[in-house]
Order: C-alpha cells, then sequence, then structure tokens
C-alpha cells in the first residue's frame, strides 16, 4: 500500500494505495514507513505514517516503500539504500538521476510490471484508470530479489543485467 502521489492528470488525490495483489505476490513485510493513516488493509506488521515521519525513525526488518512520488521519492530511496533490505514501488523512469543514484548499479534487481497498475483510494475502492506512468519495483537484498522472480508481476533485470525474465520464463 504505502501513500504516494502520482503523475496522472486524472488522479486527484496525493494518497495512492497499492493494490492488494501486488503485495500479495511479494510476501510478508516487517515494515511500511510511509503507509497512509486510514488504510483499508495492511501492508505490514508495523506502519509508519506521516505523523510518524518515518524517515526519522528506525527501520527494522524487510522494508515495503511505496513512496510519494516526485522529489520527495529519493529521500525515501537513499534511506531503503542504506537499510538494504526491501522492495520500492517507483516510477519506471530509468533516465533519471535518482534511478541512476538508488538502482542502477545499486538495488539487486528491478522488476518491471507487465501492466501499468490500477491503485487504489484509502477507502479501499478501486481507481477506474490506471497509474499513469510505468511502475518498477526495485528489490534491496537477495530476499527481495527473489520475492520480484517468484512474484510473477513482470520481467525481472538483475543489478548485473545478466537476468532479463522472470524465472519462469527461462
Amino acid at each position: 500500500m504505502g501513500l504516494s502521489s502520482h503523475q496522472s492528470a486524472k488522479m486527484k488525490s496525493d494518497e495512492w494505495l497499492t493494490p492488494p495483489e501486488i503485495l500479495n505476490a511479494l510476501g510478508e513485510f516487517d515494515l511500511d514507513p510511509c503507509s497512509p493513516i486510514n488504510r483499508p488493509w495492511d501492508t505490514a506488521a508495523n506502519h509508519y505514517t506521516i505523523t510518524d515521519d518515518g524517515l526519522s525513525k528506525p527501520w527494522r526488518g524487510r522494508i515495503w516503500c511505496n513512496p510519494p512520488f516526485g522529489r520527495e521519492a529519493l529521500k525515501w530511496l537513499r534511506r531503503m539504500v542504506s537499510h538494504g533490505n526491501g522492495v520500492a514501488l517507483i516510477p519506471a523512469r530509468t533516465e533519471t538521476a535518482m534511478f541512476y543514484e538508488t538502482v542502477w548499479g545499486v538495488a539487486s534487481g528491478v522488476l518491471f510490471l507487465k501492466h501499468r497498475p490500477h491503485f487504489y483510494y484509502v477507502d479501499g475502492s478501486r481507481a477506474p484508470f490506471n497509474s499513469g506512468a510505468p511502475i518498477a519495483l526495485v528489490a534491496y537484498g537477495k530476499e527481495n530479489l527473489n520475492a520480484l522472480f517468484d512474484s510473477g508481476l513482470g520481467v525481472v533485470v538483475t543489478e548485473a543485467g545478466k537476468e532479463r525474465a522472470t524465472r519462469n520464463d527461462t
């Protein structure tokens, strides 16, 4: 889940929840450090909301991070890099400085989703339109890379760039 601000002009709210099918495919997480205050489902065993300031709190275990899109995302991804254990959902803007700093050559692997997902409102209803941008899931740590491979959600590229398909496709 996690909250996020997306780029689509159709999306009027700043809070968008990760589709449950993405979360279910990735397994259990210990902490969601940027979770909405009101959420229709849990994304992790523990949650920090905007009132907790998840960037300033300790992170433990396997992290799920759907950060606010835009300039704030870099702070969250830097924290994911330093923590080294989790999955982040970000726009698949592979040419950006943020991607080069926190993903290419740093992350264990990247999954490019097969389709643009439909995010959810905080009341649990599905948005009638897709994300408006391609989405990537970024794994930090071997366990999380394996979760990407096992998810069946898309194509995985590893840090070394040697594997270009999901495990089931090879």
